[in-house]
C-alpha cells in the first residue's frame, strides 16, 4: 500500500510538495533497484507535474479512453518519472510495482513498455523513437478528426505531448520526423525539451552546439524558451501559448538541471547510475524531504494527484454523451468510428478482391500487391500509409484517396499529389525520403488506435527502419511493411540495392511475421493475413520481376499460405523421394524443376513456404505432414543467404542460396550466374539422390 505519512515539517506549498513527491518516488525506486536514471526525474519533475496536473486530459480509471491526450516519454531512460506519475494519478500501478523497479516480473521495466502497464502509450528507450512516435500519434488524431468531426460535433480532439531529451534531438530519426511534422503543420503536437545540457558521457557543448530553437523554427515549428525549469508559471504559460499556436507543432525548450538538488547535479554522474545512499540522504535534506521512510507519499500530495481520477471520469463520460448525440446525427459515421476504436474489421472488407487467373508470364508480386490494395482499401477507412518517395515503384498509392497534407497547403503548389480528397483526410502519406521516420511514425499511428498503418520501401532499405520494426514487434503493434525489390533479381542497380541478407535479418526479429508470397494469389492471402492478424506487425516481401501466376486447379490453393508452408504439388507415389522448398519468386523455379524431375520418374514434392513464423506456429503433426522427417533428400531455393534454412533442409539437404553480395547486371543474367535455374536445381537433385 502507498505510504501516506504526512510530513512533520514546516508546511510547503502544495506544488513543491507534489513535485518532490515525484522526485523522490523516482529516486527511491532507482536506489532500491541499484539501477536506473535518477537525474532526469529530479530535473524534469516540475514540467511533468505542470503538464500532468494542469493540462493532460486523461482518465486513470479508463486508460484506453479514445479521446484522451497522449503523453510520450521519449526520454525513456527516465521511466521512474513516468511510473511515479502513473501511480500518483491513480492508474493501476501499485506502490509495490515501484518498489520492484527493473526487477523480474515487475510492471516497471527499465524503459517504458506499451501493454505492460496502463498509461504507457508507446515503448521508448532507443532515443528518437518516442519523438517520432508522437508525430505518428498526432497524425492519427488529425486524420480521424478530419474524417469524423463535424461542425459543432468534435468527437476526435486531443493533444499529443512528449518530454524529449538531448539524445532524442540528436538522433537522425527525430530530425526526419521533426521535418515532416513541421511540413504537415501538426498544431496539436507539443513537446517539452528537457534541456539539461548533459548526456551520458559528456556535457552537450562537447557534441551538440547548434541553436536548437532556430533548427526547429527552420523545420516549421513554433518554439519557446523557459529559462528556469522550476518556474511553474513560465512552463504553464508556455504550454498555453503552444496550444494557441494551431498551425505549427511546438517545442518548448525548458532549461533544467539534471540531478537537481543532488551532489551530482549538472554532471554526467547523475544520468545513468543510482545516487548512492549517502547522496540520496543529502539530496532529500537539501530539498527539505524526510530522509525516511522511503517511497513517501504525503496525504496532501496524493489527494491532489488523485483528483485526476474524478476529473478523468467526468471527461470520458462527457465524451460518451457527445458520442450519443453524434450517433443520432451521423449514424453511419458513428458506426464506422466505433468499429475503428474497437479494432473491428468491417464484414466483407475483402469482398472486392478477385483471384488472379493462371498466367505463365504472370506479374510481379509488387504489382499484384498494388491491385489487391486498390480492391480493399475503400472498405477499410483506418487503412492509411505511404512510402519513402517510392509509390510508383512499390505500387502503394491509394488511388483517388488524396494526400495527407495540412489543409493550409495549397494543392496547386504541389507536384505529384494524389487525386481525391485534400487535407488531413487524405490517406496517402508522402513521407519523402525518410525511412527512419516512416518506421517510427507508423508505430505512432498504430499506437493511437483506429488506424492500420502501412509503409513501403525497397527491402534493401529495411535496415533504416529496423529499430522501429523491432519496437513494433515488442509492442505488439499492428503495422504492415511493404518491402519490394526483394532479391538480386532487381538487377542493374547492383549489390547496394540487392538485399541478400535482409530476409534473414527480418526473420530474426521475434513476433514479426515475414511473408514472401510466391505469386499473385499468394499475395492476396498475404494481404488478408496482414490485415487480420491482431497485435503483430507483418512484413510483405515482394518481387520486382514478373513471376508466373500458378494454375490453382493444378496446384494447391493459395490459401495454404496462411499456414506459413504448404504442399504446393505432390507426387502420386505413396511417399516423395525428394522435397523442393522455396519462397517468393523462387517457387516458380521449383515448380518447373519438379516437372523436369518427374519426367525422369523421380517422385518430387514441392513446398511453398512464404512464412517461417506462421509455419512454426502450426502443430508438429501438420509440419511433419508437409515435411516428413523420413524424407531427408531436400533442396531449399531462395535468392538470399542460407542462414536459418538448415532447419528445413536438414543435415543431408542442399540449400541453393547466395551467401555473398550480388552484382550489377540484368536480373535474369544474375539469376543464371548465381545458379537460380531449373538446370542447377535438377543437377543438385540428381546428385543428392545418388548419395
Amino acid at each position: 500500500m502507498t505510504n501516506t505519512t504526512s510530513l512533520a515539517l514546516q508546511p510547503a506549498a502544495l506544488d513543491e510538495l507534489c513535485i518532490n513527491t515525484i522526485r523522490f518516488l523516482s529516486v527511491d525506486a532507482v536506489q532500491k533497484a541499484d539501477s536506473g536514471h535518477p537525474g532526469m526525474p529530479l530535473g524534469a519533475a516540475p514540467m511533468a507535474y505542470v503538464l500532468w496536473t494542469r493540462f493532460l486530459k486523461h482518465s486513470p480509471s479508463d486508460p484506453h479512453w479514445f479521446n484522451r491526450d497522449r503523453f510520450v516519454l521519449s526520454a525513456g531512460h527516465g521511466s521512474a518519472l513516468l511510473y511515479s506519475l502513473l501511480h500518483l494519478t491513480g492508474y493501476d500501478l501499485p506502490m509495490e510495482e515501484l518498489k520492484q523497479f527493473r526487477q523480474w516480473g515487475s510492471k516497471t521495466p527499465g524503459h517504458p513498455e506499451r501493454g505492460l502497464v496502463p498509461g504507457v502509450e508507446v515503448t521508448t528507450g532507443p532515443l528518437g523513437q518516442g519523438f517520432a512516435n508522437g508525430v505518428g500519434i498526432a497524425m492519427a488524431e488529425a486524420y480521424l478528426g478530419a474524417r469524423y468531426n463535424r461542425p459543432g460535433d468534435t468527437v476526435v480532439d486531443h493533444y499529443t505531448y512528449a518530454i524529449v531529451s538531448d539524445g532524442d534531438l540528436m538522433e537522425g530519426v527525430a530530425a526526419e520526423a521533426a521535418s515532416l511534422a513541421g511540413h504537415l503543420r501538426l498544431g496539436k503536437l507539443i513537446y517539452l525539451y528537457d534541456d539539461n545540457r548533459i548526456t551520458l558521457a559528456s556535457a552537450t557543448p562537447v557534441t551538440f552546439t547548434e541553436d536548437h530553437a532556430k533548427r526547429f523554427e527552420s523545420y516549421g515549428w513554433h518554439t519557446q524558451q523557459v529559462a528556469d525549469g522550476n518556474d511553474l508559471e513560465a512552463i504553464d504559460q508556455a504550454i498555453r501559448a503552444a496550444q494557441a499556436e494551431t498551425d505549427r507543432p511546438s517545442l518548448i525548450l525548458v532549461r533544467t538541471h539534471i540531478g537537481f538538488g543532488s551532489p551530482k547535479q549538472d554532471t554526467c554522474g547523475a544520468h545513468g547510475s543510482p545516487l548512492g545512499e549517502a547522496d540520496v540522504k543529502l539530496t532529500k535534506e537539501k530539498l527539505g524531504w524526510p530522509v525516511t521512510p522511503d517511497f513517501l507519499v504525503p496525504e496532501e500530495a496524493l489527494a491532489h494527484f488523485r483528483r485526476a481520477v474524478d476529473v478523468g471520469r467526468q471527461s470520458s463520460s462527457k465524451w460518451e454523451e457527445q458520442m450519443l448525440i453524434y450517433e443520432q446525427k451521423y449514424a453511419e459515421l458513428s458506426r464506422e468510428l466505433r468499429s475503428l476504436i474497437n479494432n473491428h474489421l468491417p464484414e466483407g472488407w475483402d469482398k472486392d478482391i478477385v483471384q488472379f487467373p493462371p498466367d505463365a508470364k504472370g506479374l510481379a508480386t509488387r504489382a499484384a500487391s498494388g491491385k489487391v490494395i486498390q480492391a480493399f482499401f475503400k472498405n477499410l477507412p483506418g487503412f492509411i500509409g505511404g512510402s519513402a518517395d517510392l509509390n510508383t515503384s512499390t505500387n502503394t498509392e491509394l488511388k483517388d484517396a488524396g494526400n495527407f497534407e495540412s489543409p493550409l497547403m495549397k494543392q496547386g503548389d504541389l507536384q505529384g499529389a494524389a487525386g481525391g480528397v485534400w487535407g488531413f483526410e487524405g490517406r496517402n502519406i508522402q513521407y519523402g525520403v525518410r525511412e527512419h521516420a516512416m518506421g517510427a511514425i507508423s508505430n505512432g499511428l498504430a499506437a493511437h488506435g483506429g488506424i492500420i498503418p502501412y509503409s513501403a520501401t525497397f527491402l534493401t532499405f529495411s535496415d533504416y527502419m529496423r529499430p522501429s520494426i523491432r519496437l513494433a514487434a515488442l509492442s505488439e503493434l499492428k503495422v504492415i511493411y511493404v518491402f519490394t525489390h526483394d532479391s538480386i533479381a532487381m538487377g542493374e542497380d547492383g549489390p547496394t540495392h540487392q538485399p541478400v541478407e535482409l530476409l534473414a535479418a527480418l526473420r530474426a526479429i521475434p513476433e514479426l511475421v515475414v511473408l514472401r508470397p510466391a505469386d499473385a494469389n499468394e499475395t492476396i492471402t498475404a494481404w488478408q493475413l496482414a490485415i487480420q492478424l491482431p497485435h503483430r506487425p507483418v512484413a510483405l516481401i515482394l518481387s520486382r520481376q514478373n513471376v508466373p501466376t500458378l494454375d490453382r486447379t493444378k496446384y494447391a490453393a493459395a490459401i495454404g499460405a496462411r499456414y506459413g508452408g504448404y504442399v504446393l504439388a505432390d507426387t502420386s507415389d505413396a511417399k516423395p523421394e525428394l522435397i523442393l522448398i522455396a519462397t517468393g519468386s523462387e517457387v516458380g523455379l521449383i515448380v518447373a524443376a519438379q516437372e523436369k524431375l518427374q519426367s525422369f520418374n523421380i517422385a518430387v514434392r514441392t513446398v511453398s513456404m512464404p512464412s517461417w513464423e506462421l509455419f512454426e506456429e502450426q502443430s508438429q503433426a501438420y509440419r511433419d505432414q508437409v515435411l516428413p522427417p523420413e524424407v531427408s533428400a531436400r533442396i531449399v531455393v531462395e535468392a538470399g543467404i542460407s542462414q536459418g534454412w538448415h532447419r528445413y533442409a536438414g543435415d543431408k539437404g542442399v540449400i541453393i542460396s547466395i551467401d555473398r553480395f550480388g552484382a550489377s547486371a540484368p536480373g535474369p543474367v544474375l539469376l543464371r550466374e548465381f545458379g537460380f535455374t531449373v538446370e542447377n536445381i535438377c543437377e543438385h537433385a540428381m546428385a543428392l539422390l545418388k548419395k
